[in-house]
């Protein structure tokens, strides 16, 4: 059977070592101060040991009764952070915002989106960022252990989960390659990229669908190298001479400098978007809305998937 605190025990206990005594703290709890004694006989006896020894006519705290006090001080200072918290205060701790990140997004892409969350009311902000592909990433936010997903693709109706995909804008999408490569494969672009070696999303993304049909429409057969879910893996592989890869146009000059490869041409007419899935039809969380607004003042929303920026994933 599972053991409870008596916290009401604990509070007695945590006001008296405050104000070193019973006397003391029996008027600051408007208790009298055999009923404070009583409750904390009952505490010691719960946690097995002597919270307190007598000196004279007062009370000091044994060694163990200091620990108890340590942890005591947390809980309650908790516990009035909460009310802060429920009562819209400045709860003096940093604000946690975890936000889960899709493989198949492009980290410097992920970095540019997230970064002004930072910049909260009073900076104070502990980040926690997890990547992995989105059905568990879903699965975490479902659980409340995400406060939003960032992916390249919007939560369809058929999903079984009640949330919100909130659309960020998107970005025309660009073929890089190392300068070697690209001076073996020469300028007639895209006709170059037929039998060149290329490396590919895996066929679960947006990116790759749209990739396949733009090479079909265009006859183009590029020898696929290796398919990576990862888009930082797949540019580290591109760096190295393995093939051309894709990536957004409009973080080109990042990945150009950061991978060390050269922009050999765009894919017109493919659009790569991005997209916010969170719980809650309205972004209330202060970071979750700053990352919102960043992506969406980054992004193009020439042409918007949508008239309605946010859709309703709940299955009918």
């Amino acid at each position: 059977m599972q053991e409870w605190l008596n916290y009401q025990h604990l509070q007695y206990f945590w006001v008296t070592a405050r104000e070193g005594s019973i006397r003391a703290a029996s008027a600051e709890l408007s208790l009298a101060p055999s009923t404070i004694s009583a409750q904390l006989k009952l505490l010691s006896q719960q946690l097995g040991q002597d919270l307190f020894e007598r000196v004279g006519r007062g009370l000091i705290l044994t060694a163990f009764g200091r620990e108890v006090f340590h942890y005591a001080d947390a809980i309650f200072m908790t516990g009035r952070e909460l009310l802060d918290l429920a009562h819209g205060r400045r709860t003096g701790r940093p604000l946690r915002m975890e936000v889960g990140v899709a493989g198949v997004v492009p980290k410097l892409l992920a970095r540019r989106f997230v970064e002004p969350a930072f910049e909260v009311d009073g900076g104070d902000l502990h980040l926690v960022l997890r990547e992995d592909r989105q059905e568990r990433l879903l699965s975490q936010l479902a659980l409340h252990h995400l406060d939003v997903v960032i992916t390249d693709a919007p939560v369809g109706p058929e999903s079984h989960l009640k949330v919100f995909t909130h659309a960020l804008g998107g970005t025309d999408v660009s073929f890089f390659a190392t300068e070697e490569l690209a001076s073996r494969l020469g300028t007639d672009f895209p006709k170059n990229l037929n039998g060149a070696p290329c490396l590919l999303p895996t066929s679960e993304t947006a990116l790759r669908r749209l990739l396949d049909h733009w090479f079909d429409a265009r006859d183009l057969h590029p020898v696929i190298v290796a398919e990576l879910d990862d888009a930082a893996l797949l540019k580290a592989f591109a760096q190295h001479g393995y093939g051309f890869c894709a990536g957004p146009t409009v973080i080109a000059d990042e990945i150009k400098r950061q991978y060390e490869v050269v922009e050999i041409g765009r894919a017109d007419g493919v659009r790569e978007e991005f997209f916010a899935v969170s719980l809650d039809r309205v972004l209330r969380h202060p970071g979750v809305a700053r990352i919102k607004a960043s992506a969406y003042a980054l992004l193009d929303h020439s042409t918007p998937t949508s008239r309605d920026p946010v859709y309703d994933s709940e299955a009918s």
